[in-house]
């Protein structure tokens, strides 16, 4: 029923009011002073050397989103192994499944040479 919905409306109307006010709010009565120094960048005490758009390497990007992609698939095994004993033999051949199909992905990037790291 659409009136079930009008508590979460409210809510929602309350936080985004209570955001935008917040940011009204900060910008408008927060101090205005601004230098060399403080717009310099700052990270972990270590001044800045170089370019930061220097280029990096494809690799390190390809090895950084095949680690979440297979960090978010092993997620997946914890409801199975919480459940385990209610799920019965059809449970577990799903995920025997599943596991075969991860399985099969990872063999298929090591094959292709994703993780190798020379400069091909």
């Amino acid at each position: 029923m659409p009136q079930d919905y009008i508590p979460i409306l409210i809510q929602s109307l309350v936080v985004l009011g209570f955001v935008i006010t917040t940011m009204l709010a900060t910008h408008l009565l927060g101090p205005k002073r601004s230098s060399k120094a403080k717009l310099e960048n700052f990270e972990c005490g270590i001044e800045g050397m170089g370019n930061a758009r220097s280029p990096f390497s494809v690799k390190y990007f390809l090895i950084a989103i095949l680690f979440v992609l297979f960090d978010v698939e092993v997620i997946f095994m914890y409801p199975w192994a919480v459940n385990f004993k209610d799920l019965g033999k059809e449970g577990f051949l799903e995920m025997v499944l599943f596991m075969i199909l991860v399985l099969a992905g990872f063999i298929y990037i090591i094959l292709k040479g994703a993780f190798k790291w020379d400069k091909n």
